[in-house]
């Protein structure tokens, strides 16, 4: 009996629910949308975007103007010296498709010369890279070279302070070297061994008394019987 009234309740909570399914389909939209943006917020604090600020914010999009010097590719290091030769010190170097910019360039013909490009972390800012090793976009003009460094003088010692501090060894006479004893080595005779084959042999002997105490061991067995 309950099972029949089950049966027969079906129905009428079908038509129930199909008369209200518009709102049935309004909730459950609703929450999807409270879900989606209950995940955005959440995102977007994880990452730091709650707090950005809403105004634009200008960016630099300018290309550096002027001549440029990019490092050939078939160069995979190149150094940057303090002048326009290798009488300089060397203060750095450049990789392959490094591209700076170009300052000048040293007095010479053809590709014999040397490029001033731009150099950060030096004194003056600048630096000097050889011709062939760079393809440089523009044109540039004669700069002077900086005068070559000074060379280092060579320190000098005061005499009369070395001779202070000079110690004299007296020479001395290696030892003297005594010649050894002859070495004495012992000779094989032809006579000795002559007589060693000569003298009776030791092993026919021993053989000789066994066969006597085993003939009187036969001899005593004998008798005991």
């Amino acid at each position: 009996m309950l099972r029949s009234q089950r049966i027969r309740s079906i129905p009428a909570w079908v038509a129930a629910m199909r008369r209200q399914w518009k709102w049935i389909l309004a909730l459950a939209i609703g929450l999807l949308a409270a879900e989606i943006g209950l995940s955005r917020v959440s995102l977007a604090y994880a990452r730091g975007e709650a707090q950005q600020p809403t105004v634009s914010i200008p960016t630099v999009t300018s290309s550096p103007s002027g001549p440029m010097a990019m490092v050939n590719f078939e160069r995979e290091i190149i150094t940057v010296w303090a002048g326009p030769g290798v009488d300089y010190p060397r203060i750095g170097i450049l990789v392959a498709g490094q591209t700076v910019p170009a300052l000048g360039r040293s007095p010479g013909a053809g590709l014999d010369f040397y490029v001033q490009i731009a150099y950060a972390g030096v004194t003056d800012g600048v630096g000097w890279v050889y011709a062939p090793f760079v393809t440089v976009q523009g044109a540039l003009p004669v700069v002077e070279a900086p005068p070559t460094p000074t060379p280092r003088a060579t320190p000098t010692l005061n005499p009369t302070v070395a001779a202070q501090y000079a110690i004299d060894l007296a020479p001395t006479q290696l030892p003297t070297f005594t010649q050894p004893a002859p070495l004495v080595m012992p000779t094989y005779s032809a006579n000795a061994a002559a007589a060693t084959s000569a003298a009776f042999p030791m092993g026919f002997l021993v053989t000789a008394l066994a066969v006597v105490g085993l003939f009187g061991t036969v001899i005593s067995i004998l008798r005991g019987r």
